[in-house]
């Protein structure tokens, strides 16, 4: 099955504060990625191309790192998960920055199963957590997306 996943967000500041927000993914110190709530995204060798990561059970190797512009990732597991994610940042207008994350891949298998039944999901509040986040540096109201009853149904399952 061909699956292609977007999301996007516009934050209210300019992208050179933005990306400085995003150099920060996967440190000790990550700003953008949900970790308080989603299992942390791991890259022993730090984001540079060629590297390999994870959260929890998704893995995957830098494929491009463009600082300020693009990382995308591609898959290695679950197997049968054969494609791309990738986070593009893009200058809006006056002051404002246009985050976007897409997933472009072919499920098949057991990977075709995980997607429909539990990554889709997950992975769909998963990045409207982290948008939320990003968000969250620049206002005193707090934004936070509900999780759809799936990821409530299959987080009290999986604890």
């Amino acid at each position: 099955m061909k699956v292609i996943n977007i999301h996007k967000r516009t934050i209210h500041q300019p992208k050179s504060v933005i990306v400085k927000i995003l150099e920060t993914l996967s440190t000790t110190n990550d700003q953008i990625w949900p970790y308080e709530k989603w299992p942390a995204m791991r890259f022993k060798e730090g984001l540079r191309e060629g590297a390999k990561g994870e959260h929890g059970p998704i893995k995957y190797t830098i494929e491009k790192y463009e600082p300020g512009k693009l990382i995308q990732f591609k898959f290695s597991k679950p197997t049968g998960l054969n494609g791309i994610h990738k986070l593009e940042i893009f200058e809006s207008g006056d002051n404002k920055t246009r985050l976007v994350h897409t997933i472009a891949m072919n499920a098949v298998g057991k990977g075709l199963l995980l997607w429909i039944f539990i990554i889709r999901s997950f992975h769909n509040a998963l990045i409207e957590d982290a948008f939320d986040k990003v968000e969250n540096h620049f206002s005193d109201k707090k934004k936070i997306t509900k999780w759809n009853i799936w990821v409530r149904i299959w987080r009290k399952i999986l604890g």
